[in-house]
């Protein structure tokens, strides 16, 4: 990281797969969406926009015509891809909340600003799934979901590596009551207190119990919350804001 340059904060590699995160700075995006926005529909300028994603991906080394984006609307629905969708059809990049690819090479990304970005590889089966898990993705089962289309194409649970995203924090993500037991009934290990004592929802803890029960494998979970974090974009904290992007992605075949 070189102070407010970099386009990128975090990548890890496991066994050939590949994993990256950006933070909200080395971007071209003026206030509220600085710098780094890479959410297309959060009412930033659409060619910030675009010179933001292909900042970070070149950052990758990925060629920033060749990564999926998702028209994410907090369900469970997964596309299984083999490429990009056109961009010249914004109208044709389906609503899912999770997409797979068994394309070695293609890169799927998730946009976040408080919600949990979690990223799947095995690569032994050269297969990639993202997924964005928001409070109602969590209860409606996008995970578990993005995991059994993986599965359909090959992948091993026992093999899958997981890594979870910056993401708005249990200590933090307040809500009422009847929305904690709402969550806490399907996933009981999101229930959570904030530091003030109140009822809150910890999505993270969640989907980490989910990944768990299917006999998957977390390699790393973030430390950071991005509602606490001025690095990160968070909607709660500042509602009109950008999107955080997080990369999944496969060395290519030789």
């Amino acid at each position: 990281m070189i102070g407010h340059q970099h386009a990128v904060t975090c990548e890890d590699h496991v066994g050939g797969a590949h994993f990256a995160f950006t933070d909200r700075w080395g971007g071209v995006s003026a206030a509220p969406y600085d710098e780094l926005n890479q959410g297309g529909g959060v009412g930033d300028d659409p060619a910030a926009v675009r010179t933001n994603r292909e900042r970070a991906a070149k950052s990758l080394g990925l060629d920033p015509a060749g990564v999926v984006w998702m028209h994410q609307v907090h369900g469970r629905d997964v596309a299984v891809v083999d490429g990009p969708w056109d961009p010249a059809d914004p109208a044709g990049i389906p609503a899912v909340d999770g997409v797979v690819t068994a394309r070695r090479g293609l890169a799927l990304a998730v946009l976040t600003a408080d919600c949990t970005p979690v990223l799947l590889a095995d690569p032994v089966a050269g297969v990639t799934g993202a997924a964005h898990a928001g409070r109602p993705g969590l209860v409606a089962g996008v995970v578990p979901a993005t995991v059994e289309a993986m599965t359909g194409l090959g992948a091993d649970p026992a093999r899958i590596v997981a890594l979870i995203g910056p993401s708005v924090c249990g200590l933090c993500y307040e809500v009422p009551e009847t929305m904690r037991a709402e969550v806490a009934e399907v996933v009981p290990e999101a229930r959570a207190t904030t530091r003030k004592g109140t009822p809150s929802v910890d999505v993270a803890a969640g989907v980490r119990a989910q990944l768990h029960r299917l006999g998957i494998r977390v390699a790393k979970q973030s430390p950071v919350c991005t509602l606490e974090s001025a690095d990160h974009f968070s909607y709660r904290r500042e509602r009109i804001t950008g999107r955080l992007a997080s990369y999944v992605w496969l060395d290519a075949e030789l």
